[in-house]
């Protein structure tokens, strides 16, 4: 039957009362566009939800990663695009955010949707789960990875099953390396543009590392969650992929701040990758993550219920969780993986870790450092206030 190919991409098009949720007509002008349009481009099957203020739609379709044949990210963009309309007719708050382009151009990956996608042979029992966060960045997702897919303390098949114990191979992005809106090359984001020598070559800079070798190299680079993202996984044991994970920085296509990341991720478990339960594990931390209010503040990541709007200072930053099965691309309906009563306890936690830090306000570690922020309005209190400085 050939490889299948699983992809999702998500995108803010609109929220009721703010930074809250998605309407009920948005989202079935979304998931209307693709029922009535995949099919011709041979899409399989699909699934459209929310989480916080953003909408998700996640295809089986054997078109390949979306590199030559683009027709699955025109048939996305065009369904947000769908979705944007009736977000304006509605009033929503922001429609159209993350649409940061006026067309298609190729291909959605740069245009401000994110986008996470595998091609895959299908097992006999297929199963993954598609994470969506909602109020951070892709950095977010990188200490759960690193807990499920390296540590034996959160991952007990590394210890017990031969297949794992063979670890696996990160695929790690430098995101600081990215195509500049104002000088239209390469380079890091850090530099002037007139300091970028036209040399510079047009794509990623990325690293692979290994687990468990590796690991001390692995942990040094993803400790700086909004610089290094781990953007792939592969086994060691077979070399197939068990992660994909989005890795758009919005401010990196806008050259200003225009909302949080918001990250999308695929992962595959089971038989050659730790179970639904080992990937978990790690989300009970509530570890703390960027995002909250305007994106400019450090929250703890909260797990929640599909579906489940955005609330406490914009935020706080949460991540959910949808397992499928699938076969001959169908997908079964979603299992809930945060909807079980252990994790009502992990949201109270998180509340109270919520609350605690915002105790602290606008200073040290409860807001962003100043390369994060420098894409927000505080730039310009600065600018104002550098002038004035004398030398003593």
């Amino acid at each position: 039957m050939g490889k299948i190919t699983l992809s999702v991409i998500k995108a803010d098009i609109g929220s009721i009362g703010g930074h809250i949720k998605p309407s009920q007509a948005v989202i079935d002008a979304v998931a209307e566009h693709i029922r009535s349009n995949g099919p011709a481009i041979g899409i399989i099957d699909f699934y459209v939800g929310y989480t916080g203020d953003d909408i998700a739609i996640l295809m089986s379709h054997r078109l390949g990663l979306q590199r030559s044949d683009n027709s699955v990210h025109r048939l996305a963009w065009d369904a947000f695009m769908a979705g944007t309309i009736v977000a304006k007719r509605q009033g929503l708050y922001a429609f159209g955010q993350d649409l940061l382009k006026d067309a298609f151009s190729g291909n959605i990956r740069g245009l401000g949707p994110a986008v996470a996608e595998m091609e895959i042979d299908e097992r006999p029992n297929e199963s993954f789960i598609l994470f969506a966060a909602d109020k951070t960045d892709p950095g977010a997702y990188s200490l759960p990875l690193y807990l499920a897919f390296a540590d034996p303390m959160y991952s007990s098949g590394l210890l017990l099953s031969p297949g794992l114990q063979k670890g696996f191979d990160f695929h790690i992005l430098d995101v600081n390396y990215a195509h500049c809106p104002k000088c239209d090359r390469f380079h890091f984001t850090d530099q002037r543009c007139n300091e970028v020598e036209a040399e510079n070559p047009a794509g990623d800079r990325v690293i692979t590392l290994s687990a468990p070798d590796g690991l001390y190299k692995i942990a040094a680079l993803i400790r700086d969650t909004e610089r290094y993202i781990i953007e792939s996984i592969y086994a060691r044991d077979n070399g197939l992929q068990a992660v994909a994970v989005s890795t758009t920085r919005l401010h990196n296509i806008a050259g200003k701040y225009t909302g949080k990341d918001d990250p999308v991720m695929l992962v595959r478990v089971q038989s050659s990758f730790p179970a639904t339960g080992e990937v978990l594990a790690p989300f009970a931390i509530g570890h703390y993550v960027a995002g909250f209010m305007r994106g400019s503040h450090n929250g703890p990541l909260m797990p929640v219920k599909m579906n489940s709007p955005i609330s406490f200072f914009d935020g706080p930053p949460i991540v959910s969780g949808l397992a499928f099965s699938v076969h001959d691309g169908e997908f079964t309906e979603p299992a809930d993986v945060f909807d079980q009563p252990f994790w009502d306890e992990i949201r109270s936690q998180v509340s109270r870790k919520a609350v605690e830090i915002r105790r602290q306000g606008f200073f040290g570690p409860a807001m962003l450092p100043m390369s994060e922020l420098e894409y927000g309005g505080i730039v310009h209190i600065l600018k104002e206030l550098d002038s004035s400085f004398q030398i003593r």
